[in-house]
């Protein structure tokens, strides 16, 4: 994927929405944004925790901010004794938000997915990241 186009968005989040229902057989939220951390698709599965709203969202916009998934985020703040504000605002250090990336390497929007444990969001992330970026989505 080298754009984050209308239609690549819409196979992210249905993509996001199947793997949930497949794998864990429960809701998610699942937030798409740009490559500036602004929102361009969202869903909420029936049933999907409302706290899971801005959740999905936030992880999106960190890792896309961060540069890097949510879970390696996590990591260095705990790594290196650092709290997610000192960042700024809306940084969630929670896995389950995953970058998309152009073949040169830029960072051209980012998924954030909420509703479940938290390696099963980040799975699901990896699972939606490495399709888009492989030109597979």
């Amino acid at each position: 994927m080298e754009t984050l186009t209308f239609e690549c968005v819409q196979k992210v989040v249905a993509g996001a929405v199947a793997k949930a229902n497949a794998d864990f057989h429960r809701p998610i939220c699942v937030s798409v944004c740009d490559e500036s951390g602004f929102l361009v698709a969202f869903a909420r599965m029936e049933g999907a925790p409302l706290r899971s709203i801005s959740i999905s969202q936030d992880k999106a916009f960190t890792a896309v901010r961060m540069g890097v998934p949510t879970d390696k985020f996590l990591a260095r703040l705990q790594q290196d004794h650092l709290e997610a504000s000192y960042f700024g605002e809306h940084l969630v250090p929670l896995p389950g938000g995953n970058l998309f990336k152009a073949s040169n390497g830029k960072v051209i929007g980012a998924i954030g997915v909420s509703g479940l444990a938290l390696n099963e969001d980040q799975s699901i992330t990896e699972a939606l990241a490495e399709l888009a970026n492989s030109g597979k989505l």
